[in-house]
């Protein structure tokens, strides 16, 4: 299979384009190139231009902020199969954070102007990605009643098993990192993992989480 076909089956999976026919899919994924990254290389900082959408071919790339402590603040992790950078590439402003490979990593790049080129003949496409945003207002109000309400054992699960619909059963990420993304200490965090492991819900390593009963973590991310 081609780049271009396996970017197209990228933008078959993504809301956006999912209506899109196989011959449409076909000549937006002929607009892409593809960009390759070193682990802890970053593809761009808050502020830079947003010039282009990018699609995960494999790796990954994790989108961060900076906390008023001077720490880091996870707000994201994308994966193979995952598209970011919409807003910016619709609204030709500045990036709102920063993406950093947290691994080596290959992507699909498509240019802002050959979207919107693209975009201004397809009128039908512009309201699936108004439909999208909405999708991205109400994942973030989700995380905010989350991080609000719900107590820390459901909040972690309901993020390993975000991670591991992404990455698998084997997540790759600290429990610092973990902590920053659910937003509690990392020593709240170890308990509850600590906890899980004894009761064979999961293994710890050194900066990995491997996931070993899924179906006990799904049923505590959904308070069951």
């Amino acid at each position: 299979m081609s780049k271009q076909a396996e970017f197209a089956v990228i933008l078959k999976m993504n809301p956006m384009f999912a209506d899109l026919g196989a011959d449409e899919l076909q000549r937006i994924s002929n607009l892409c190139h593809t960009q390759h990254l070193g682990a802890g290389e970053m593809l761009f900082q808050k502020g830079d231009p947003g010039d282009a959408l990018f699609g995960v071919r494999r790796g990954q790339i994790r989108i961060e902020t900076g906390a008023s402590d001077g720490s880091r603040l996870t707000l994201n992790f994308m994966g193979p199969g995952d598209l970011f950078g919409e807003v910016a590439v619709l609204d030709g402003q500045s990036r709102t954070a920063d993406a950093t490979a947290g691994e080596a990593t290959e992507l699909f790049v498509l240019r802002r102007e050959d979207f919107l080129g693209h975009l201004e003949r397809e009128p039908k496409l512009a309201i699936k990605i108004i439909r999208l945003l909405c999708q991205r207002i109400r994942w973030q109000s989700e995380r905010m009643e989350e991080s609000m309400l719900q107590p820390l054992p459901i909040r972690l699960a309901r993020r390993l098993c975000a991670l591991a619909d992404d990455f698998g059963s084997e997540v790759h990420i600290s429990q610092e990192q973990l902590g920053i993304f659910v937003g509690a200490a990392r020593e709240s965090v170890n308990r509850q993992l600590q906890q899980w492991r004894k009761e064979g819900i999961l293994d710890l390593q050194r900066g990995r989480i491997l996931l070993q009963n899924m179906s006990r973590l799904t049923a505590i991310a959904r308070n069951d």
